[in-house]
């Protein structure tokens, strides 16, 4: 019988149901997982689910029953997977879960910031508008997204996904090809003309040594100052305190963040401590937790299970 942990059951809402594999198995479940009491949870498991719990080389040669990690995420940043390809440790990720909540949430900042949209509702909760006795009150600019260039960099689903919404809208739609690339792909544009060129520039791209602070201060310096720049893919993206500096410097119009260099933010991190900067959003971390996304996340994670058990894995890493 199959002895299934889960460490973190409380990165899935409780609204979202988790269904049990069908095959005999003893599950537990806990709603975080402190480093600590990681192997006394796991000392006699067989699989493993984890989201963010971190599944490193000393742990996990210690857990001489384990036969699967099961990441209930798309990102593998938490386990170390030198030591599970060289020891024959399989794993398996959801994928394609989000396609629709992160390209939607994208564009949700998208719009909120080019209409200046929180700029006005404070205007009307500090009392501006009353005070100056205006039918219209034009506090901030407002801008058009029909027309203007969205840059994107990563062209994999999410990235489609939102080129895909950005075309419906009338957006001229550049894919950014590789920072430092001697030769541009068909369908691609070389890196620095696509900052150069874009209204919106979107991030996609998983986190890697390469990508670490892909966008920093000579890149927010190519923008134009009416760019925005979004973030929804990975924290360590993007050079946050020279994001700051340059909101406050206007090299670039304003910026959308759902994820951070390290999660959850404190107080720190300088998007944090600048969260009243009027051309500044932060959401945390959701733009992919729509219930349908983080439903379908929650079924792929029990059929890559379910895929194990029975000697035919999926979406292994």
């Amino acid at each position: 019988m199959e002895e299934i942990v889960f460490l973190d059951r409380a990165t899935i809402p409780a609204q979202i149901r988790v269904r049990r594999p069908d095959f005999p198995h003893r599950w537990a479940e806990y709603d975080l997982t402190e480093p600590a009491d990681r192997f006394e949870r796991l000392k006699d498991a067989t699989i493993v689910i984890s989201n963010k719990a971190v599944l490193d080389a000393d742990l996990l040669a210690r857990l001489p029953k384990l036969k699967f990690v099961a990441i209930a995420a798309t990102g593998t940043n938490n386990v170390d997977l030198a030591w599970c390809r060289e020891n024959k440790l399989p794993i398996s990720n959801v994928r394609g879960y989000a396609t629709r909540s992160v390209p939607e949430h994208v564009i949700a900042m998208m719009f909120a910031l080019r209409r200046n949209l929180m700029g006005y509702h404070d205007d009307i909760t500090r009392g501006v508008w009353q005070e100056k006795k205006q039918f219209c009150f034009f506090s901030h600019p407002i801008g058009d997204i029909e027309g203007s260039t969205l840059g994107i960099l990563g062209k994999g689903g999410l990235g489609e996904a939102t080129a895909n919404i950005g075309k419906s809208l009338g957006m001229n739609v550049l894919f950014a090809e590789h920072k430092g690339a001697t030769a541009c792909r068909d369908g691609y544009t070389p890196f620095e003309e696509v900052l150069q060129q874009t209204d919106v520039l979107s991030l996609h791209c998983p986190l890697t040594e390469t990508t670490q602070n892909l966008i920093g201060t000579k890149e927010l310096k190519l923008m134009k100052p009416t760019a925005l720049l979004i973030n929804a893919g990975r924290g360590g993206l993007v050079d946050e305190q020279a994001l700051v500096e340059a909101l406050k410097n206007g090299d670039i119009g304003g910026a959308g963040m759902d994820v951070f260099t390290q999660e959850p933010a404190d107080e720190s991190n300088p998007l944090i401590k600048n969260a009243d900067l009027p051309n500044l959003l932060l959401t945390p971390h959701v733009a992919w937790g729509s219930d349908s996304a983080i439903q379908t996340l929650a079924d792929q994670l029990i059929d890559n299970i379910e895929a194990f058990y029975r000697g035919e894995p999926v979406n292994l890493v």
